[in-house]
């Protein structure tokens, strides 16, 4: 059977009716997961896209509806783990802690959300906006392998889930 592919030009194409509203868990173990394995998707509806090269408004699909992206996290320093979330007009900034991704049958803990908002300018002065994203990354010893493959030590493949906040 052919695998259809949802994706043009970077853009997120879905059949009349369709809705991609996964939860934290399938987002994490369906998408993620595989992605981090190498495993086949179940549907090619996730664009990869490098968030922080470009700002949220020119991110690729509409800007009025949530947009879902692989991306790559890299690391700040080479010797650290604090990522590199600046753009190329201001910066993704963390806020509260991170909330833990559980399965609904097992319970047990496969993900880790991280909710960010993005600041026009540059930090520490930036200018809050109403563009909220949450990073999604595996948690789990039989992924941390492909989490850090030789030739790109510093970086995280990571899920991103962005909205714009309307009022």
């Amino acid at each position: 059977m052919e695998k259809l592919n949802f994706v043009k030009n970077g853009v997120l194409r879905l059949p009349p009716g369709f809705r991609f509203h996964p939860t934290d868990e399938e987002l994490v173990v369906q998408y993620l997961r595989r992605k981090v394995l190498a495993c086949p998707l179940p549907a090619s509806i996730i664009p990869e896209v490098d968030v922080c090269k470009a700002d949220p408004w020119d991110l690729p699909g509409d800007l009025e509806q949530e947009r879902y992206f692989f991306s790559t996290r890299e690391a700040k320093y080479p010797n650290t783990n604090r990522s590199n979330r600046a753009t190329i007009s201001g910066y993704w900034k963390a806020t509260g802690i991170d909330k833990q991704i559980v399965t609904s049958k097992s319970n047990q803990a496969v993900g880790m959300k991280k909710t960010l908002v993005f600041y026009r300018g540059k930090a520490p002065n930036g200018c809050r906006t109403d563009w909220i994203m949450h990073e999604y990354r595996v948690v789990s010893t039989e992924t941390a392998a492909c989490n850090a493959p030789p030739d790109k030590k510093n970086q995280t493949q990571v899920n991103c889930h962005i909205a714009l906040l309307l009022s």
